[in-house]
């Protein structure tokens, strides 16, 4: 069994930009993710990034991974069976081995909360999709829906506006949540109709989706939109089932709780990210968290003797 001073496990915003610094700082780490950008790679248009105007989730997710390549770190690409409290720190169990860790940042983000409406599990890959960067272009040239009430619904129907004649914009609030500057870009586009105070209640269909359904939360009046192709974007589940509830570091959403250099109550466990319970979730909050848990990890270290 091999023993490290730090393992991040995950490999998007925070965890690549940890790993940088642990590198810099002479660190013995590893990088264990079950792939490489996660979120990020997903994200549409990204224009706030700072120093860079435009550019996509996947081509940041690129420079990235040619930032954390210029100091030869590979990240271990595995799944993580199991994390355990041991006398040295942790226990890191993976699919392929295990590996003992002195300081542990857990940097693993979110993934897509769902609506739990009829129809939401029948038709997922039938027209159905939480990733309009990924499955957008199939549903080309046809009405969609985008559902959801803040940014990446936005960045969704802006993205799907070039590519489809129709977009449908729903979302249960009396208003979008979103950034102004999308908000607006969005009302400039004459085929995006944003239905507001609009409760999905079915998606339905023959083999693929043709429809969804929706209840009008001003007048309870039931409505039905005619589209073939759905994207759900209505927010983030953490990726926070690894650490035991018994550990005390989650709150009832499943975020863990953080203080504001990263650290959880646990001595050498730290977060960043998504992951985490600090608010807005955004790539430059995250990679700065990254850096900041790294930071106070390397901190740990030092403090405990970097065995």
């Amino acid at each position: 069994m091999s023993s490290k001073q730090c393992i991040i496990i995950g490999a998007s915003a925070a965890g690549m930009s940890a790993a940088i610094y642990l590198k810099r700082r002479g660190i013995d780490f590893e990088l264990i993710s079950k792939d490489v950008g996660g979120e990020m790679a997903l994200s549409g248009i990204v224009e706030n990034w700072p120093g860079i105007i435009h550019t996509t989730g996947l081509e940041l997710t690129q420079s990235f991974k040619q930032h954390i390549a210029s100091y030869d770190i590979v990240p271990k690409l595995l799944e993580i069976q199991k994390i355990e409290k041991s006398d040295n720190g942790f226990l890191v169990t993976t699919s392929k081995e295990a590996i003992e860790t002195q300081s542990l940042i857990l940097a693993t983000g979110g993934h897509p909360k769902k609506l739990g409406v009829p129809g939401e599990t029948e038709f997922y890959h039938k027209g159905l999709s939480y990733c309009t960067v990924c499955d957008g272009p199939i549903a080309k040239g046809k009405p969609v829906a985008i559902i959801g009430g803040a940014n990446s619904a936005l960045e969704a129907a802006l993205m799907m506006s070039k590519l489809s004649p129709t977009v449908f914009l729903l979302t249960k609030n009396a208003f979008m949540k979103g950034e102004n500057i999308l908000i607006e870009e969005v009302k400039k586009q004459a085929h995006i109709h944003l239905l507001l105070n609009a409760v999905t209640k079915e998606i339905s269909g023959d083999q693929f989706v043709t429809r969804v359904s929706y209840t009008d939360a001003q007048t309870q009046e039931i409505k039905t939109i005619d589209v073939q192709g759905v994207f759900i974007h209505i927010g983030l589940k953490p990726n926070s089932d690894m650490i035991a509830d018994e550990w005390g570091v989650k709150n009832k959403t499943g975020e863990i709780v953080i203080d504001i250099t990263g650290k959880t109550q646990i001595p050498g466990f730290f977060a960043a990210g998504d992951v985490t319970h600090i608010p807005y979730k955004q790539l430059g909050i995250a990679a700065g968290q990254g850096i900041t848990a790294a930071l106070s990890a390397i901190n740990y270290l030092n403090t405990n003797g970097n065995k």
